[in-house]
């Protein structure tokens, strides 16, 4: 398994192409620019940008992973194979529960790793910094699939063959990395209200239902254009809470980019 875990972690930072990362950095500029980062005044985020993308490879492959392979294997000590495959719509829940918890919980570090460092900061500066910290581990997730999408042979003949099907892993991408930002916005909005535990079970469990799709997929119950209409629905869902949350009215709470440390900072 180990051995598996270690050429999926690899497989990461393989098959490097520019039109994967300027395609990815694309998606996720378009995302995040609704939230209008103050990224040219507050260095910092770009740390925290950072952050979020470094943390994508170790939180698939050497945390979700193994724990999805866990409930896996103790499901088998209960049910065959052929039983698993029958009740797909149920079995496949433990895998995608870790799915959630895991990818929701870790993309928030960096933020909170911020957060706990500079205090007060408000409720839009706490959306900021999530929907940032968001997009590091979309953008990066993104580079992974078009990087891998370019590398089995994908072109513009491609496209002319096969219709606007081609086109399914770019949209994809563009609906994932608008969930990762607008869910771990909302995240850490909560935690800078005080909810954080239960705004983290929140998305976690928006996750695992944006991600229960694909189990709707393989027992056919949905088709591959029904998913992505599924999955661009919830993200922006997300998004425009996240962002309705943004930019509601003037914040008469304190603001990090106008405390006296930030100023130091800058």
């Amino acid at each position: 398994m180990w051995v598996n875990i270690w050429q999926l972690f690899v497989s990461f930072y393989s098959n490097p192409g520019g039109w994967g990362i300027g395609i990815a950095l694309a998606l996720g500029a378009i995302w995040l620019g609704a939230f209008a980062p103050p990224i040219h005044k507050r260095p910092w985020l770009w740390a925290v940008l950072a952050g979020g993308a470094i943390l994508f490879g170790p939180t698939i492959a050497f945390i979700q992973v193994p724990l999805q392979f866990g409930a896996n294997k103790a499901l088998l000590h209960f049910w065959d194979q052929a039983t698993l495959q029958q009740h797909l719509l149920f079995a496949g829940i433990p895998a995608l529960l870790f799915t959630g918890l895991v990818q929701e919980g870790l993309k928030l570090m960096p933020a909170l790793v911020y957060m706990e460092r500079k205090q007060p900061i408000s409720n839009r500066d706490a959306l900021i910094l999530g929907a940032v910290a968001g997009a590091g581990f979309g953008i990066f997730e993104a580079v992974w699939v078009l990087n891998t999408v370019f590398a089995s042979g994908f072109t513009w003949a491609t496209v002319q063959l096969q219709g606007w099907q081609a086109l399914i892993p770019f949209w994809e991408r563009f609906s994932a990395v608008g969930f990762h930002i607008g869910a771990t916005a909302l995240a850490i909005y909560g935690w800078n209200k005080g909810k954080g535990w239960q705004f983290y079970l929140l998305v976690a469990f928006l996750h695992i239902i944006l991600n229960y799709s694909v189990l709707l997929l393989a027992a056919q119950v949905f088709t591959v254009v029904q998913l992505e209409i599924y999955c661009s629905v919830l993200a922006a869902a997300i998004l425009a809470t996240a962002l309705w949350l943004r930019w509601r009215g003037p914040s008469q709470e304190p603001d990090i980019e106008n405390t006296s440390s930030e100023s130091a900072e800058m």
